[in-house]
């Protein structure tokens, strides 16, 4: 998970995160969320309506542990990441030991 997330700031400092659980949302369903990375500790509704959006648009969800998305991506706090970078996101997927969706 460490590897996950340090890639996750390298990621979010290259400028191809979008964060906020809204924001993610608007991504998933506009195309450009490549996958999506969602907190332990996120509130339920954020979960089902992020977790409910990538599901039918089948992309990738990677659950991360609790607060840890939020310090990796440098934003304490944030719950849901979508990531608009292809090759970002599978290494992303990668490491999370997902299969490619």
């Amino acid at each position: 998970m460490t590897r996950l997330l340090s890639l996750l700031g390298l990621c979010a400092r290259a400028g191809k995160l979008i964060s906020g659980e809204k924001a993610v949302v608007a991504a998933v369903r506009g195309g450009s969320a490549h996958c999506v990375l969602l907190d332990a500790a996120a509130a339920a509704n954020a979960t089902k309506s992020v977790t409910d959006a990538c599901a039918y648009r089948r992309i990738p969800l990677i659950r991360t542990q609790e607060n840890a998305l939020g310090i990796a991506i440098g934003k304490p706090g944030r719950m849901a990441v979508a990531v608009t970078d292809p090759g970002f996101a599978q290494s992303l997927i990668r490491l999370s030991g997902q299969p490619d969706a």
